[in-house]
């Protein structure tokens, strides 16, 4: 498969999978493509005779013809570059800051904070011994990120204060950039740790998941009492304190609730700056099923024509699954195998244990070793360097490889039991919101072009870690 077709309403579009390139066409090109190869005129001729004129169609194909000379169209396979095999350098770092939370969400993947063992919250001793070993697995690189992660970090507000002023110290030490996250579900923001945050550039991903009523059902306190009130009062203090930058509204939709294009909008009345995941689970009563997808596509459909409309009227949001780059996206290895989970990007516990990410926690068998030990699992170290889109069937043969970059490993791992093996559920979900944000990037790109729109949004380095 070398080319991928795609519409939205009146707009077509068409991938060229290998080199990136998006193309915005007519009826008669849309379908051409069907039947075109790049080398059979004379079967393009014969089978749209009775639809389109002789002139239309040599004009199509002369188009297509100089697309594919520019390696615009059909361009060749995608080839692994041997540096891809090299010993990997360490990008980023989550940090269980704490294994507790102070809410009790009914798909918490963490198991309501715990992941699965006991409760426990990092020390200021484990904090800075994870910041040294990212440093030093960060080896030349200028730029690193880490991110501050539980249960709830706010859980435990000493030690996030004292992280985040370590690795300021160190950054400065070391001429590094590091970029720092924090993930919270704003219940324990106040004024004092706002301030502390914004003034140490502390990236926040903040969980709200749309509406009240949502919200309430699925993220409650301990006592079964709605959370949305506290957590949106939180929001809209550092979201305002921070000039409406450096957030992220982050939200999971469920069966119970597939209005999520009607959440996003209501979410953009808090901030505009929102992403919005689905719920993965096995048989829990609130994982999706195969016979919501018509449904769900048809909310992507919504929520993409709400982000242009709203985009077109003067009133912008910014869904973070509509935000890929058509010209420059990110590196070659983050293309071939995503976050870098197991060799780029490990998460620690707060007993000091490493894991290759966050979801993989609490999965004994993933354990690699530990901040005294360093990364003893190589073997781990290995495969998880080495299962990207190019060694996994399914993915070699998916238009979307280079933009989904494979999927979650501990997702596929979860469902399948093998991280080679991606969750096609998961796959199917992805495949249909790539599809519209390549759209509206291709649209938003020809307004840009014709003088009509300038709100083409930026890609950041927290959407892209690009080298």
């Amino acid at each position: 498969m070398l080319i991928h077709k795609m519409k939205l309403d009146d707009n077509m579009a068409v991938l060229d999978i290998n080199s990136g390139a998006v193309h915005l066409v007519d009826d008669a090109a849309y379908d051409v493509l069907d039947v075109f190869d790049g080398e059979n005129d004379g079967d393009v001729m014969r089978a749209f005779a009775g639809k389109y004129s002789a002139e239309t169609l040599k004009d199509v194909l002369t188009e297509l013809h100089e697309l594919k000379k520019e390696g615009l169209l059909f361009s060749p396979e995608y080839e692994v570059p041997d540096s891809f095999s090299e010993k990997p350098v360490l990008k980023s770092l989550c940090l269980h800051i704490a294994h507790d939370c102070n809410l009790r969400c009914g798909y918490c993947f963490a198991g309501t904070g715990d992941f699965g063992g006991k409760r426990a919250l990092m020390s200021r001793e484990t904090a800075e011994k994870a910041i040294e070993f990212a440093i030093a697995g960060s080896q030349k690189r200028h730029n690193l990120e880490i991110d501050l992660f539980g249960g709830e970090p706010l859980i435990n507000p000493e030690v996030v204060r004292h992280v985040v002023s370590y690795a300021r110290k160190r950054e400065a030490e070391t001429g590094k950039n590091i970029k720092l996250t924090l993930t919270t579900n704003g219940t324990l923001l106040n004024d004092e740790i706002v301030a502390f945050l914004n003034e140490n550039r502390v990236m926040l991903v903040l969980s709200l998941d749309g509406k009240k009523e949502t919200h309430d059902a699925m993220r409650p306190f301990p006592n079964e009492s709605g959370s949305y009130d506290a957590a949106v009062a939180g929001f809209k203090k550092v979201i305002a304190s921070r000039g409406g930058k450096n957030y992220y509204l982050r939200g999971t939709y469920t069966r119970y609730d597939l209005n999520f294009a009607e959440a996003v909008l209501d979410m953009a009345e808090i901030g505009t700056e929102i992403s919005v995941e689905p719920v993965v689970g096995t048989d829990e009563p609130y994982v999706l099923k195969e016979e919501d997808l018509p449904r769900i596509y048809e909310e992507y459909e919504k929520l993409a024509r709400s982000y242009l409309q709203r985009r077109h009227d003067g009133k912008p949001f910014d869904f973070f699954h509509f935000n890929v780059a058509l010209d420059n996206g990110p590196c070659v290895a983050k293309r071939l195998s995503g976050c870098g989970a197991g060799h780029e990007y490990y998460a620690i516990t707060p007993e000091g244990d490493i894991y290759p990410c966050h979801q993989f926690v609490g999965r004994e068998e993933y354990k690699m070793g530990t901040l005294a030990a360093g990364v003893e699992r190589k073997d781990l170290v290995r495969k998880f360097r080495h299962t990207h889109v190019m060694t996994k069937e399914a993915c070699r043969q998916c238009w979307a490889r280079f933009f989904c970059s494979g999927g979650c490993h501990a997702n596929a791992d979860l469902l399948n039991g093998d991280i080679t093996q991606p969750y096609e559920f998961g796959c199917k979900l992805q495949k249909k919101r790539l599809e519209c944000a390549i759209i509206i990037q291709a649209l938003l790109a020809d307004e840009a072009l014709e003088g009509k729109d300038d709100l083409r949004p930026e890609i950041d380095n927290f959407k892209y870690q690009v080298d």
